[in-house]
């Protein structure tokens, strides 16, 4: 355990779940390396046969931490490689990964879901690409996922407009695996991962290859083209206007400088 992630290991289920609930489980970069690191070190340990995550105190993540009244200055491009990291670890691990999600799940928070092999989501959680909110660009490879599961005219919609979807909408859309009622979370992602632990854990490793293969084939491109547009834009003034308006709680006033 480190702060802001809890990992525990039982029946072969290896349950890592964000945990900064005062900040939504806000993504740092303390928190964002130990993801990464427990995932590729998952890769490799036969004892762990699906991985679930999940975030504590009614939501999933946030996203990135924007918080301080000068976000701007410390949010880099350090933060996408972070980011990236832990996405490129979600997709070659070769083991099934649940993502359980109730409450919010924005950002990069959405991202690390949607990387997910499956996500079960309550009715009342809320899947949101909030990054034009404050002047930037979806990443954690959801420019490729997103539009891979729901396809390209609800992803636009989803990008641009930065629209939450309830875990219904997400369903329906296409955009997540499962959605139950909301006291139902726990039992649902409970069934599937025995059900996953004790299936043939060779097959799974293959099956999932496969489908990413032929699904999200352009992710690694992606990947670096949301980091040279992250880079880009990190340098804006609508950046700055836009993390100062959300700490501020206000309205952003972006001029396109």
């Amino acid at each position: 355990m480190t702060d802001g992630l809890d990992v525990t290991l039982s029946d072969g289920v290896l349950r890592l779940t964000l945990n900064r609930p005062a900040q939504l489980n806000a993504v740092s970069a303390e928190m964002a390396d130990e993801l990464a690191a427990t995932l590729e070190r998952a890769a490799h340990l036969d004892e762990v046969r699906v991985v679930v995550l999940t975030g504590a105190g009614g939501a999933f993540s946030a996203g990135a931490d924007l918080s301080g009244a000068e976000a701007h200055e410390h949010f880099d491009v350090t933060s996408l490689d972070r980011a990236n990291r832990i996405i490129r670890a979600l997709v070659a691990l070769p083991k099934p990964c649940v993502a359980a999600v109730s409450g919010v799940a924005a950002g990069v928070g959405c991202s690390v879901a949607l990387a997910c092999d499956l996500v079960v989501a309550t009715e009342s959680a809320a899947f949101l690409l909030a990054f034009a909110r404050i002047g930037l660009m979806p990443d954690g490879g959801a420019t490729a996922t997103a539009a891979a599961s729901m396809g390209r005219a609800r992803a636009m919609r989803m990008a641009l407009l930065a629209e939450p979807l309830s875990g219904r909408a997400a369903y329906d859309a296409g955009l997540v695996s499962h959605v139950v009622a909301d006291d139902a979370l726990d039992e649902t992602v409970a069934a599937i991962t025995r059900r996953l632990a004790g299936g043939p854990p060779l097959a799974y490793a293959a099956t999932k290859k496969a489908v990413n293969a032929a699904t999200l084939d352009q992710l690694e491109g992606a990947l670096e083209r949301e980091r040279t547009g992250q880079t880009v834009l990190l340098r804006t003034d609508d950046v700055a206007e836009g993390m100062r308006a959300f700490g501020e709680k206000r309205r952003p006033r972006f001029t396109g400088s």
